[in-house]
C-alpha cells in the first residue's frame, strides 16, 4: 500500500509540473503571435525589399506564428519555411510600388524544386523590366541558388566563400537486396516500359528504359539552367560547360571573378555600400514585413480561384492530397458565383488511382461551367497527370517534372520472412478464391492474371482520360505513354502541355478565358487556423521528428515502408524519390 501512495503521488507531481511547463508553453505561444500581429504594413519610400534565401522552399505558405518558440521551447532548430506564393506575390507587389527602389537577394541555401526555383526566378527577370535594380550576396551558392542568384545586376560571394557549378545527377536508392535479406518478395504487376516506380522494389540497379529516361530529363533541366545562366551573365553555355567539368566548387574565389560568374569578391557588411551606388538613402523591408503589405486588388468583385493540389495521393500523409477533400474543395470552387475561373495548381508525383480519377471527375464537372487552367510545379506525373489532362490549358516550368502516364500494384509475399521468424499458418475458406492475394505466399497463377488484368484496365482508363482531355486518339497517347517521364519542355513538343510558364501565367491565361480586367485571387483549401496547425504540432509533427531523430540517414528506409504500407489498390505513381545532385 506503501508503495501504491507513493507511486501515485508521484504520477500526481508529474502530471502538474507538465501542466504548469505546457501552460508557460502556451503562453509563450501566444505572446510571440501577440508581438508579431497581423498590422498592415505600410511602405515608406526607398524600400529595398531584402529576400532572404535559405531554407525550405515549399509551394503554398502556412501562416505559423508559434513555430520558432515550439522549436526552441524543445530544443529543435528553427526551420525557415518560405512558401513560394508569398515570394511571387512579394516581387510583384515590389514591381508595382514606387517606394520600392531593387531587392537584396540575401543568400543562405534554398532547399526547392527546379521548377520553382525557376519560377522565382521568372519572376525576378520579370521584376527588372521595371528599371529597378538586383543585388545578391551568399557566403557560399549552392548550383541552384546560383542560378536563381545570376539573374541579379550584381552578383556578390563573400571573399573565402564558394560556388557550386558541376552540372546534375540523379541517384535512386534500391531496396531489394534489403528486401531479400528480409525474406520479402515484392510482387509487381505494372503497365508502361518506363513505370520504374517499383524498380527499387525488384531491381539492384536502373533498367535500361529508366536510365535513359532519367539521363534525358536531367540534361533537360541542366540546360534550362545553364541557359538562364548564360543569357544573365554573358557567358557561353559551351563555357559554363567547361567551368562546370572543373568542380568550381572547390577553386579559388578569384577564380569565379576571373570567368565572370561573380562580380565581385566582399565581405556581408560591404554590401551596404554597393546597395548604395544604387540608392544613396534605403530602408530594407524584410520577407515577413513584405508579407504583410496589402495586396492592390483585395477587394476586387470577381474572383480567380487557385486550388492546391500538392504532394501524393491518398498516401497517408497529413502534407499530401486526400481526394475526398480536394473534391469536396472544388465542387465548393464550382459552385460559388463570384468565382469565375479556376486554377489548379499541381505539384503531384501521383499516388492513388482511384483517388485520382475521383479528382478528375470533380474536375470535368467544374470545367462545365468555368474556366480551367492547370498550372504544374516541380512535378504533375502520374496521378499528378492525371488530374491536369483534361484542363482547358495546361501550363508548366520548363523543367517541371511531368508524364509518366502508367499503372502499377505491388503486393508483397512474406513467406521468407514467416521462415526466418519460424512463422506458419493454417485457415480454413469456403471458395476458391477467398484466401486471393495473401501477404504469406507467392501468386498463384490465376491471381497474378486477376491482378493484371487489373491493372491493365486502369491504364486504359487513364490512357482514356488523358486522349479525351488532349483531344488525342488513344493510340497517339500510347505511343507517349508507357510511364514515360517527360520535362515540361520535352512535354510541350508531343503535347501533354500548352505553354511553358509559371503560375502567374496560368492566372493571366485563365482571366482571359474568363474575359476578367479585374478580379481578385481566392486561395483554396483555406489556410488552417491556429488551434488546428497546434494539434498537430502537438501530435503528427512531435511523432515525426521523434522517429528522424532515433533512425537519422535510415528514415529514408523507413519513409519508403511507410508508403507501401499506405499504398491501397492499384498505383498512379512516379518515381519520385530520386536524389538530384
Amino acid at each position: 500500500m506503501k508503495q501504491f501512495l507513493k507511486f501515485t503521488l508521484a504520477t500526481i507531481v508529474g502530471v502538474i509540473i507538465v501542466g504548469i511547463l505546457s501552460t508557460i508553453l502556451m503562453f509563450g505561444i501566444i505572446g510571440a503571435i501577440g508581438a508579431s500581429g497581423n498590422k498592415p504594413v505600410k511602405l515608406e519610400p526607398n524600400v529595398v525589399y531584402q529576400l532572404e534565401l535559405s531554407g525550405q522552399l515549399v509551394d503554398r505558405s502556412q501562416d505559423d506564428p508559434f513555430s520558432d518558440v515550439f522549436a526552441e521551447s524543445f530544443g529543435q532548430p528553427v526551420a525557415n519555411v518560405l512558401g513560394l506564393d508569398d515570394i511571387l506575390s512579394n516581387i510583384e507587389k515590389a514591381k508595382n510600388d514606387s517606394n520600392v527602389v531593387g531587392i537584396y537577394l540575401k543568400g543562405g541555401v534554398l532547399s526547392g524544386g527546379f521548377a520553382s526555383i525557376k519560377e522565382i526566378r521568372d519572376a525576378l527577370v520579370d521584376f527588372k523590366t521595371s528599371g529597378k535594380f538586383i543585388v545578391a550576396y551568399a557566403d557560399t551558392y549552392a548550383q541552384s541558388n546560383y542560378y536563381l542568384a545570376s539573374v541579379a545586376d550584381k552578383v556578390l560571394l563573400n571573399p573565402y566563400g564558394m560556388l557550386e557549378l558541376k552540372g546534375i545527377s540523379a541517384e535512386l536508392l534500391f531496396l531489394k537486396n534489403t528486401f531479400d535479406k528480409l525474406g520479402i518478395d515484392m510482387q509487381v504487376v505494372r503497365v508502361g516500359t518506363y513505370k520504374s516506380a517499383v524498380e527499387p522494389y525488384i531491381n539492384t540497379k536502373m533498367s535500361d528504359a529508366n536510365r535513359h529516361q532519367v539521363n534525358a530529363y536531367i540534361s533537360s533541366i541542366w540546360n534550362t539552367m545553364l541557359n538562364g545562366i548564360a543569357e544573365s551573365r554573358n557567358i557561353p553555355v559551351n563555357q559554363l560547360n567547361n567551368y562546370a567539368d572543373e568542380m568550381m566548387l572547390f577553386q579559388s574565389p578569384k577564380k569565379y571573378t576571373a570567368y565572370g560568374l561573380v562580380d565581385s569578391l566582399v565581405y556581408v557588411d560591404e554590401v551596404d555600400s554597393i546597395l548604395k551606388e544604387y540608392q544613396k538613402e534605403y530602408k530594407v523591408v524584410k520577407h515577413k514585413s513584405m508579407n504583410k503589405v496589402p495586396n492592390p486588388n483585395k477587394f476586387k468583385k470577381d474572383k480567380i480561384a487557385v486550388i492546391y493540389a500538392i504532394g501524393g495521393i491518398d498516401g497517408g500523409s497529413t502534407d499530401g492530397i486526400i481526394s475526398e477533400k480536394l473534391v469536396e474543395t472544388i465542387d465548393k470552387a464550382a459552385k460559388a458565383k463570384e468565382i469565375k475561373a479556376v486554377v489548379l495548381r499541381v505539384s503531384s508525383p501521383g499516388g492513388s488511382a482511384y483517388g485520382s480519377e475521383q479528382i478528375w471527375r470533380a474536375l470535368s464537372n467544374l470545367k462545365k461551367n468555368k474556366p480551367l487552367i492547370i498550372s504544374m510545379g516541380d512535378y504533375a506525373a502520374s496521378g499528378g497527370y492525371y488530374i491536369s489532362c483534361m484542363g482547358d490549358s495546361i501550363v508548366a516550368q520548363p523543367n517541371t517534372i511531368t508524364g509518366s502516364i502508367g499503372i502499377f500494384g505491388i503486393i508483397p509475399n512474406i513467406e521468407g520472412l514467416n521462415k526466418k521468424l519460424g512463422l506458419s499458418y493454417d485457415g480454413v475458406k469456403t471458395n476458391k478464391m477467398s484466401d486471393a492475394l495473401s501477404v504469406n505466399r507467392p501468386f498463384r497463377p490465376e491471381e497474378k492474371v486477376l491482378m493484371q488484368n487489373y491493372v491493365n484496365n486502369g491504364y486504359d482508363l487513364f490512357v482514356k482520360r488523358c486522349a479525351e482531355g488532349r483531344n488525342k486518339t488513344v493510340d497517339e497517347i500510347k505511343a507517349i505513354a508507357e510511364g514515360r517521364v517527360w520535362t515540361g519542355e520535352d512535354a510541350l513538343k508531343i503535347g501533354l502541355v500548352d505553354a511553358l510558364g509559371g503560375l502567374d501565367d496560368a492566372i493571366v491565361l485563365a482571366a482571359k478565358k474568363a474575359q476578367l480586367t479585374e478580379y481578385q485571387i481566392r486561395e483554396y483549401p483555406e489556410k488552417e487556423d491556429f488551434a488546428t496547425k497546434l494539434m498537430k504540432k502537438l501530435t503528427d509533427d512531435v511523432d515525426t521528428k521523434i522517429i528522424k531523430s532515433c533512425l537519422g540517414e535510415h528514415y529514408t528506409i523507413f519513409h519508403h515502408l511507410k508508403q507501401l504500407e499506405n499504398m491501397h489498390g492499384i498505383q498512379a505513381r512516379m518515381p519520385y524519390d530520386i536524389i538530384f545532385r
